[in-house]
């Protein structure tokens, strides 16, 4: 269960960085509006080190949910990476990864 989620939420990051992923017949297509939701929303994939027990996603998941302008934040604990959604007028990557940095989870950015 637990790879099938890691999968979705590859596929969902994918998704919405504007790669188009197969789906069934019905489904929006990654460039159709109904898929691009806002253009005040981004989707960045961050490498995260140090991530050692089971408590360090929650306390990366919370250093990001800080910033200012992120709307969704999800933390593989396995793969070591997290998924942010934010609105870039508001916010950047390097602020974003500068939250779990400051708390002891170096965090860097992974380009699309």
């Amino acid at each position: 269960m637990r790879n099938l989620l890691v999968l979705a939420g590859v596929l969902f990051a994918l998704a919405t960085a504007g790669f188009v992923v197969p789906g069934p017949v019905g489904m929006a297509r990654a460039d159709s509006p109904a898929a691009q939701g806002t253009a005040n929303e981004q989707t960045q994939l961050f490498r995260v080190e140090k991530m050692t027990c089971a408590a360090c996603p929650i306390t990366v998941k919370k250093a990001i949910n800080r910033v200012a302008g992120v709307k969704s934040v999800s933390v593989d604990f396995d793969a070591k990476t997290a998924v942010v959604v934010f609105d870039p007028s508001i916010t950047n990557v390097d602020e974003i990864a500068a939250a779990p940095t400051g708390v002891g989870y170096p965090t860097t950015p992974i380009s699309h």
